[in-house]
C-alpha cells in the first residue's frame, strides 16, 4: 500500500471512531436528579482558598523532594508513563510524569479556587523510587484518594445531570480560558461517598487536566493523515499567550477563538455563561494566582506570563457585562 493509500486508510478510520464519539445531537439531561453541590459548591470565600496546598491541605501533603517511594504497580492508563506508590506513611499515591504534571496540578488549584471539586495532588519535582522501575525520577504530579470518597466512573460532558447549569457550562468556560483541549469522558470521574448518609452522596470532578496551559486545538484527523499540528501543546506558555478567548459577542451569543472536536459544547455558551465564570475568577487574589502557579512548580516569570494572559481573559469576559 503506498503512503496516500495508507493515509486514506488512516481517514477512514478516523471517520468511523467520529460515528462512535460523542455527537453534537447526544447533548442530553441525566434522567436521575442530582444536587448541584455534587459539582460545584460556592467557596465561603474564595479570597480565602490556599491554592498552595490545594483541598488537601497541609495534612495530605506528600514529601516533596528528595524522598523514596515504594512501587506498587505501573500505571496502565492514559499517554503518560507513572505509577502507583507507598509513601512512609502508607498512603498510596497515583503518579504522573512528563509534561502534564505542572498543569494538571495549577489548573486544578484554579478549579477549586471558585468552588469545583477536585482530588487532593501536588507538584514534586524529584523523588526516588524503590522497587520496580527504581531509580530517581523527576516532574511528577502526585494524586492521592479523596477522603471518605471512592472513585465510582466516567462522566460525560455530552450527557450529565447538571447540562443546563450555570456552574456545569461555566466549567466549560473555565476550560477555555485555561486551554484544556482534551474533554474527553474519560478525563471526569465522579466519586460516591463511603458512608450511605453523606450529603452530597457523590462528587463529578473534571480530574485530568494535563492538556491545559497550552495551545487548545484538537483535530486529530490531521495527526492520521500525517499534517502538523493535529494536536493542541500543554505547558506552552508560547502557545497560551499567542491563542485569543473570545473573537465576537453579539446579543448574548459568543463566538471563541476555539474550534475543535468538541465545537458542540462550546457553541452553547453564553455572555452569562462567561460573566459566571470570570465573576468567580476576578476574586483571586495576586498572592493567590501566583501560589497557584508555585503549587505547579513554574518559575515566576514563566508565572507571571500565565497570569498576565489570563486576567486579559478574565477582563474580556468581564466586559460582556450589560451597560444599562
Amino acid at each position: 500500500m503506498g503512503r496516500w493509500g495508507a493515509r486514506l486508510c488512516g481517514l477512514m478510520f478516523i471517520m468511523a471512531l467520529g460515528a462512535c464519539a460523542e455527537p453534537p445531537q447526544a447533548l442530553q439531561q441525566s434522567e436521575t436528579v442530582h444536587s448541584i453541590d455534587e459539582l460545584w459548591q460556592e467557596p465561603a470565600s474564595i479570597a480565602g482558598r490556599d491554592l498552595l496546598l490545594g483541598p488537601g491541605g497541609r495534612a495530605v501533603t506528600p514529601p516533596i523532594s528528595g524522598n523514596a517511594y515504594d512501587f506498587v504497580t505501573f500505571k496502565t492508563t492514559g499517554t503518560n508513563p507513572g505509577y502507583d506508590v507507598r509513601d512512609a506513611s502508607g498512603r498510596i499515591w497515583s503518579v504522573k510524569l512528563g509534561i502534564e504534571a505542572q498543569p494538571e496540578v495549577t489548573s486544578s488549584r484554579i478549579l477549586w479556587a471558585i468552588g469545583f471539586h477536585q482530588p487532593p495532588q501536588y507538584y514534586v519535582h524529584d523523588f526516588t523510587l524503590t522497587g520496580g522501575d527504581g531509580g530517581q525520577k523527576t516532574n511528577a504530579r502526585f494524586r492521592t484518594e479523596v477522603e471518605r470518597w471512592r472513585s465510582a466512573g466516567q462522566w460525560s460532558w455530552y450527557a450529565n445531570p447538571f447540562m443546563d447549569s450555570p456552574p456545569l457550562r461555566g466549567l466549560l468556560v473555565a476550560q477555555l480560558i485555561l486551554n484544556n483541549w482534551d474533554l474527553k469522558t474519560p478525563n471526569n470521574r465522579y466519586y460516591d461517598a463511603v458512608e450511605p448518609s453523606a450529603r452530597p452522596a457523590r462528587l463529578y470532578m473534571v480530574r485530568d487536566l494535563g492538556a491545559s496551559l497550552g495551545y487548545a486545538k484538537q483535530f486529530p484527523v490531521f495527526t492520521v493523515l500525517g499534517t502538523p499540528g493535529g494536536q493542541g501543546t500543554k505547558s506552552d506558555v508560547e502557545g497560551f499567550e499567542q491563542q485569543g478567548f473570545i473573537r465576537n459577542a453579539d446579543r448574548g451569543r459568543v463566538t471563541f477563538d476555539y474550534r475543535g472536536m468538541h465545537q458542540a459544547l462550546i457553541d452553547r455558551l453564553s455572555a452569562a455563561d462567561v460573566l459566571w465564570t470570570c465573576d468567580r475568577l476576578a476574586q483571586l487574589t495576586g498572592d493567590q494566582w501566583q501560589a497557584a502557579f508555585r503549587a505547579g512548580g513554574y518559575p515566576r516569570p514563566i508565572a507571571d506570563r500565565y497570569i498576565r494572559k489570563m486576567q486579559e481573559k478574565i477582563a474580556q469576559g468581564l466586559a460582556l457585562r450589560p451597560t444599562r
